[in-house]
């Protein structure tokens, strides 16, 4: 028998090399989302998304779904049927009911879903969860449905996709507000307006009161007061010249736009 070799123990982190030490799988997922994010906004189709980035244009509709930026009816069917059968069962049983639920296939089911591991996250994401390009996609779809279709519910929903954003009262003050969750996990109908060291709220119904003082969708309004001798004006005013819901005179919009 040959010469016995003595063992030697292995180093803390050692083992087999990579072959590509600099590749990162999440943050190459993350770039392909947020350049398709990106080109979807600009309203590309799935094809010409596909044809741009060197994908198919099936993990292009799953970067989007897991983005939260992409609907349709299958979509949506898929993704309620199995986050039903999530519920109770893991992710492969759970895939396979669906499949025997709506007659499709496998890999159609789970191209409707998103990524499990994916970067991106869904519309009820704080924005530092979610990348630059996602969050500039939700303010934008939340804005084109207000001006579409101005209503409380969709003022509502503007104000949830722009909660953390960084606005300016007429002055040129920057400021932001938090909305907080209660119970069933939804945010209340109130707003924690955050600028610089002290924090104060505002109520829904302030905002509503302003949004019924608003004369005409888009017409220029020169000043907060304009809006009603309501708390909190001042924020509203910000607020509502982003949501487009208002138009302000263009030294105003000077402060407001730096």
């Amino acid at each position: 028998m040959g010469e016995k070799i003595p063992y030697k123990a292995r180093k803390p982190g050692g083992g087999r090399k990579k072959l590509k030490p600099e590749y990162n799988a999440g943050k190459n997922l993350k770039e392909q989302m947020d350049a398709a994010v990106i080109l979807y906004k600009d309203e590309m189709t799935l094809q010409a998304i596909a044809d741009a980035l060197s994908l198919n244009p099936i993990k292009v509709r799953k970067l989007l779904i897991t983005a939260g930026v992409y609907e349709s009816d299958t979509a949506k069917l898929v993704q309620q049927t199995f986050n039903a059968f999530r519920e109770t069962q893991d992710y492969s049983t759970a895939v396979t009911f669906t499949m025997a639920a709506l007659q499709l296939s496998h890999s159609s089911v789970t191209s409707y879903l998103p990524y499990e591991k994916g970067v991106y996250f869904p519309e009820g994401a704080e924005a530092e969860n979610i990348s630059a390009g996602a969050e500039r996609q939700r303010h934008y779809r939340a804005v084109v449905a207000l001006k579409k279709n101005p209503c409380e519910e969709n003022l509502w929903k503007c104000v949830v996709a722009f909660r953390g954003y960084k606005f300016k009262t007429l002055s040129g003050l920057p400021f932001t507000y938090k909305l907080k969750k209660g119970r069933g996990d939804e945010f209340t109908k109130e707003l924690w307006i955050d600028r610089r060291e002290d924090s104060k709220s505002l109520a829904w119904s302030s905002v509503m009161l302003a949004y019924h003082n608003i004369a005409k969708i888009g017409e220029v309004v020169d000043r907060p007061k304009a809006l009603g001798d309501i708390r909190g004006v001042s924020y509203i005013y910000g607020m509502f010249y982003r949501f487009g819901l208002i138009d302000v005179p263009k030294k105003v919009k000077e402060k407001m736009t730096k």
